[in-house]
């Protein structure tokens, strides 16, 4: 956006709104009582986008959800796919392989540094995306509108709701202590697990934490988790080579937050009869949190 527009905003708006200084003044949003976005025009542009109330439970059964971790390249698919797949990031280049129901992108360096990945993700007519407003903004800026033939599903991070002020990671658990299908861990008012998106997403520091959010609130009662490895930093994702492979913070947050975080999720799910496994068997998250088990034996 022009420095002009950055810097008006900045001077007429209080820091806690900050994060909203690269959509405005060209996004215009309208939100449901329940909360959620439901209708999005940016640059003068009318952006479908599908009614989150419209997935709710719309889906049952299993769902794998593709992560991107090193382990990935020791998996042998089965195919045709055995279950709907969740990609998240880079999982795309697994489409000859998988078949891809929905997608998950809320990596802003991702969309920025995959352009030519995230527009084969937005071409394809049979995924569902979901992405926030600034992820729509960059798709529409660097794709086009015309080019975009998947459904665009609209999540916010509950801490940074668009055109509202930040609510502080500390503050979490008392803004939303009255939403019911929101719970936050022990002692841990930062972090928080939702079952209904339309209130917003919490973040933990992986985009595979929105991941169990979203599928759960899509109503799968099974999850299944590939690449969910965690302890292999320095190495390339199963998509990327050495020369080509974006740095990644994980290890940073890994044990103040992530690993907190999926406890939380696991008590959570396991509350509501949803199993999760996580088909990485050397992951840094123990089976105490998730059972673990080999790809091949669940899906032979």
């Amino acid at each position: 956006m022009s420095s002009f527009f950055k810097q008006l905003y900045r001077y007429t708006h209080k820091r806690p709104f900050r994060h909203n200084e690269n959509l405005w003044p060209y996004m215009r949003i309208s939100r449901a009582a329940s909360g959620e976005i439901i209708s999005l025009n940016f640059r003068g542009q009318v952006i479908p986008i599908v009614s989150l109330a419209s997935l709710a439970g719309a889906c049952s059964g299993p769902v794998m959800l593709a992560a991107t971790g090193p382990s990935v390249k020791d998996i042998h698919f089965k195919s045709p796919t055995p279950v709907p797949t969740m990609g998240l990031n880079g999982a795309w280049s697994l489409h000859n392989t998988v078949d891809f129901k929905f997608y998950v992108i809320v990596d802003m360096g991702f969309l920025d540094k995959r352009p030519e990945m995230v527009a084969e993700i937005v071409s394809d007519p049979k995924l569902t995306l979901f992405t926030t407003a600034h992820g729509i903004a960059r798709i529409v800026d660097r794709v086009s509108l015309a080019r975009i033939k998947c459904s665009l599903a609209l999540i916010e991070d509950a801490a940074f709701k668009i055109f509202q002020p930040k609510i502080p990671a500390t503050e979490l658990g008392r803004c939303y202590a009255n939403v019911r299908s929101t719970s936050f861990a022990e002692n841990r008012p930062d972090i928080g697990f939702t079952t209904d998106i339309r209130h917003g997403v919490f973040d933990a520091g992986t985009v595979a934490y929105w991941a169990l959010q979203i599928a759960a609130y899509l109503g799968f009662n099974e999850m299944y988790i590939i690449g969910l490895d965690m302890n292999n930093f320095n190495q390339p994702r199963f998509y990327e080579s050495e020369n080509n492979k974006l740095p990644s913070f994980l290890a940073e947050s890994l044990d103040e937050l992530i690993v907190p975080a999926f406890t939380h999720a696991s008590h959570v799910l396991k509350k509501k009869n949803i199993r999760v496994v996580n088909l990485s068997m050397k992951s840094a998250i123990s089976n105490h949190i998730f059972e673990k088990a080999d790809y091949h034996q669940i899906f032979f």
